[in-house]
């Protein structure tokens, strides 16, 4: 099973977004599954189901933290190569998806009770949300790849 495959595999078996994106990727950046599935738990439905910023864009501001970040805080360039892959991460899911924000996505404020119904009526947790960890995870693959 590649990651892409493995990320959707993880959502499809009840992990969220975020936590689904980061430990696919983390074992191979030195951060084990177990800690990244409970460092991603709280950013789900766009931060603690806050319909923020998507989680499975989070997980991979994570990765690219894991891949790219330093922690050296005198290492200003490590920092900016940091931000530009976010940036261009960013720019890649919106380019597919027109939004990185969780409540945009879905169409429905997340945080609202009666939305949350509608959400769960409409099956969009398991119909629309698999494709956006999909597609974060193909994106992330991709520069990932050709970082190496």
């Amino acid at each position: 099973m590649n990651n892409i495959e493995k990320a959707v595999a993880f959502f499809n078996n009840g992990y969220n977004c975020s936590q689904s994106i980061l430990a696919t990727f983390a074992p191979q950046l030195g951060l084990d599954e177990k800690t990244a599935l409970k460092i991603a738990c709280g950013f789900g439905g766009g931060m603690g189901r806050q319909g923020n910023t998507c989680g499975a864009v989070s997980g991979a501001y994570m990765v690219l933290g894991l891949k790219f970040g330093e922690t050296n805080a005198e290492n200003k360039n490590a920092k900016a190569d940091t931000y530009k892959h976010v940036q261009e991460f960013a720019e890649l899911f919106q380019a597919r998806n027109k939004t990185t924000r969780c409540n945009d996505l879905l169409g429905y404020d997340i945080s609202s009770p009666e939305d949350r119904q509608i959400i769960t009526g409409k099956n969009l947790f398991n119909t629309l949300c698999p494709g956006l960890v999909k597609d974060a995870a193909e994106i992330l693959q991709k520069m990932l790849d050709e970082s190496d």
